[in-house]
């Protein structure tokens, strides 16, 4: 399933050279696996090495949402120097626990970067069926915050639960088929 990342968060086109895409497929042993292009903007690093990391949203960062059943989801964020977070949520904004280990791999080249994530099957919200993604880079008053799902409203807000699109049907079977074997 292929994913654009190409308004801002209040719905207006984002400029060509900023838009990011994700592939979202099954893996091996039914993994999610989570595929990111995107335009490096070189905005700075956190601070600690590579790995999980707590606040990665204020930095350059891509943002993967799943939506399940009874308000629950997973929050997950890329970051272009290796960084990761997953945040496993019920209800908005309601952290249940932070998912310390993602199998998480970036590299930069010209301009741009890539990532490849996989993630458990068990990591997935129960009945994960609805997705959204953002991209955020630029520090201070240069700050953008980009939707594939734009929300709009009077600020960027990504924890909309009701703003999301529904994951195409034969992801979605490879996805519930690897959650049965839970």
């Amino acid at each position: 399933m292929r994913i654009e990342i190409g308004h801002l968060w209040d719905g207006r086109a984002a400029a060509a050279a900023e838009r990011v895409t994700l592939e979202l497929a099954v893996g091996a042993a039914g993994a999610l696996r989570v595929a990111i292009e995107a335009p490096f903007h070189g905005d700075p690093s956190p601070a600690g090495p590579p790995g999980h990391t707590p606040g990665l949203w204020e930095f350059e960062v891509v943002e993967l949402f799943l939506f399940g059943e009874d308000a629950r989801y997973l929050e997950l964020e890329f970051g272009p120097h290796g960084h990761f977070l997953g945040l496993e949520l019920h209800g908005v904004r309601t952290v249940v626990r932070e998912v310390p280990a993602i199998d998480y791999r970036c590299e930069r080249s010209g301009g741009r970067w890539r990532g490849a994530a996989e993630v458990e099957p068990a990591l997935l919200p129960v009945g994960v069926a609805r997705w959204n993604a953002h991209a955020i880079h630029g520090v201070g008053a240069g700050r953008r915050y980009l939707s594939a799902v734009p929300a709009g409203g009077a600020r960027p807000d990504f924890h909309r639960l009701e703003v999301t699109a529904p994951i195409e049907p034969g992801l979605l079977a490879g996805l519930r088929s690897s959650a049965a074997d839970r």
